[in-house]
């Protein structure tokens, strides 16, 4: 069991990284803007489960390992990044209200959209580098149980929950907002450019 005092200072930094606009906010909120909610629970599960995959790697000591291997982790950045340009493109191209777009977003499979999310989390270094700062100040990574380790996977899957519903909610009562149809191109086209934007900054990293 971790010391409730580590688990906190943890839960607490990592809120406030995650509560910080990044790679993997800026694909969610541009969904959400673009599509709506529909299909954001996938694509936040795999941002998320990004996370988890990271958190393992940084308690089992293989961030040398992901060094080791750098070029299919830079293979899995500009997969993500070509996945959330794809991503922007649509909200480009896709007129507002139009039925073939209705049928577009429910083909998006879920399996699909959390691979998408999980790409965006582990092509951004920046994640890893956070868990390896962290952790080693927190918790002795010698020691580290399965009990623990639920822990800590149950603290950053909630904080991230907690995070990332507070973005979607935002984000869908901002859409609602609007519903002509040149409001919501212009909000298509927005979501589009901030997806790309999201892009462009992990390619960069």
């Amino acid at each position: 069991m971790l010391d409730p005092a580590a688990l906190a200072v943890y839960a607490g930094a990592l809120f406030v990284a995650a509560a910080t606009p990044g790679p993997g906010i800026a694909a969610i909120v541009a969904r959400v803007l673009g599509k709506g909610p529909r299909g954001v629970v996938a694509f936040s599960t795999g941002v998320a489960m990004g996370d988890i995959v990271w958190l393992s790697f940084a308690i089992d000591g293989l961030a040398v390992l992901a060094q080791t291997f750098q070029p299919v982790f830079l293979a899995v950045k500009y997969l993500g990044a070509a996945y959330l340009l794809y991503l922007a493109w649509k909200l480009w191209s896709t007129p507002p209200l139009d039925p073939a777009a209705i049928g577009d977003q429910r083909s998006d499979k879920p399996l699909r959209l959390f691979l998408g999310g999980l790409s965006v989390t582990l092509g951004n270094p920046k994640v890893m580098i956070f868990y390896t700062a962290l952790l080693p100040n927190l918790v002795d990574l010698d020691r580290v149980s399965v009990a623990s380790f639920g822990e800590l996977c149950l603290a950053t899957l909630s904080v991230l929950a907690l995070v990332f519903s507070g973005y979607i909610i935002l984000a869908a009562r901002a859409r609602h907002l609007f519903t002509s149809p040149n409001a919501l191109t212009l909000i298509n086209r927005g979501s589009g450019t901030i997806m790309a934007g999201a892009a462009v900054a992990i390619a960069a990293k």
